[in-house]
């Protein structure tokens, strides 16, 4: 792997274990809560786009917190172990008000761990291999959610298994993820950013990011817009009548084909150009969810949500990369921060927008709707490089 520090390894199987513990529990969620709690979609939009706004905010707040207190493993070790004691819990649920709570408190731990581990992996790699970085730490990211739901599967089809067991049984590979971040991971061992310059008013500082981060979080808004829950696309799957049985090995070929689209994709973008590649995957993202309009079939959709997970892998290194090259150096937490806390505050209206048309009109009106703000925000990304954004894949920063 080059010059990719230890520690990207270290923080890669972090994030693998920490997904092995939630997609064990979040395949199964929304089929949980509509079928077994009762609710609709729209209180599911409602408790996953709560859930995420609470943790948008904290995003920002963090990032700002790392910069400024130069600590980046301690908040990433207080988000992880937050949400991994948390997040089972929702095994002793009978309401969903339960589950909103155990969700919310799930996505504090996000919020305050995000910002921190991509500016720490920033810190430690080279500007020329970042991308790569980044495709490492998110493939094994990805292949943690792979795993998630095959053990998931496997313990269903246990006699006498429960859903509510498995979410229980979900604090296992999260202990295991505190504990590699306490005993393996690494902060760099240079002071963050120049000591003549520190974090100040954080709106203040929002000016010295530059204009090209400020066009590309206003696209990156109104695509988030338009960016849902993949939760909607499992309820989706129910509808055509794939069984709850094997939902969760579904959500597993997906996470499948993100891994390998984000690890062998994503470092294009150090080569390729970052911005290049955002705008294919924003390109890849529309073209499905128009699709997800109109075929109704149950081996389409199967396959169509299959393909989407490509769409991953062609922006989620390259954004992270982009984001690390443009952002100054005694600012990357904060930006890093506000990135997460764009896409995080549209979640909520996103999915209640979403749940809202389900429920009224039906699934194929939601996803076109989705589809517009999608395009919308591709033509704005277009705009942006067509007039010469920096696309750079190997900066000096």
């Amino acid at each position: 792997m080059g010059q990719i520090p230890r520690s990207i390894l270290a923080v890669g199987l972090v994030s693998f274990l920490t997904d092995v513990s939630s997609e064990m529990i979040y395949p199964l969620l929304p089929v949980f809560l509509v079928g077994v709690l009762g609710a609709t979609p729209t209180i599911f939009g409602l408790i996953d786009g709560t859930a995420e706004t609470v943790a948008a905010l904290l995003k920002w707040a963090s990032g700002y917190w790392t910069d400024l207190f130069s600590k980046r493993k301690l908040l990433m070790g207080i988000g992880y172990s937050l949400s991994s004691l948390i997040r089972p819990l929702v095994g002793l649920a009978n309401t969903w008000p339960f589950v909103f709570f155990c969700r919310v408190a799930d996505r504090v731990g996000k919020g305050i761990r995000t910002a921190p581990r991509d500016a720490l992996i920033a810190d430690i790699t080279e500007p020329s291999l970042r991308a790569k970085a980044y495709s490492i730490h998110r493939s094994m990211d990805h292949a943690g959610a792979l795993t998630g739901p095959i053990i998931a599967t496997l313990l269903l089809l246990i006699p006498g298994m429960t859903v509510k067991n498995v979410f229980l049984l979900a604090i296992i590979p999260g202990i295991l993820s505190i504990l590699v971040i306490y005993f393996f991971v690494e902060e760099s061992e240079k002071k963050i950013g120049d000591a003549k310059e520190k974090p100040g008013n954080p709106i203040k500082d929002l000016k010295k990011m530059g204009s090209q981060f400020h066009l590309l979080i206003t696209a990156v808004f109104i695509f988030a817009l338009g960016n849902s829950s993949d939760a909607f696309y499992l309820l989706r799957l129910k509808e055509v009548g794939v069984s709850e049985t094997w939902i969760p090995l579904v959500w597993a070929l997906h996470s499948g084909v993100k891994m390998l689209s984000v690890y062998f994709m994503g470092p294009l973008s150090d080569k390729k150009g970052h911005l290049n590649m955002i705008q294919l995957g924003w390109t890849l993202n529309t073209l499905i969810l128009i699709s997800f309009c109109f075929v109704d079939s149950r081996d389409g959709l199967i396959a169509l949500f299959l393909v989407y997970g490509a769409y991953y892998g062609l922006v989620e290194a390259p954004e992270r990369a982009w984001i690390s090259t443009v952002a100054p150096a005694h600012l990357k937490g904060s930006a890093f921060g506000l990135f997460h806390m764009v896409t995080g505050l549209a979640f909520l209206p996103a999915n209640l927008l979403f749940g809202w048309i389900w429920t009224k009109w039906g699934a194929p009106f939601a996803f076109f709707t989705a589809a517009i703000f999608s395009a919308i925000a591709l033509v704005m990304l277009a705009k942006m490089n067509g007039r010469g954004a920096k696309n750079t894949p190997n900066p000096i920063s």
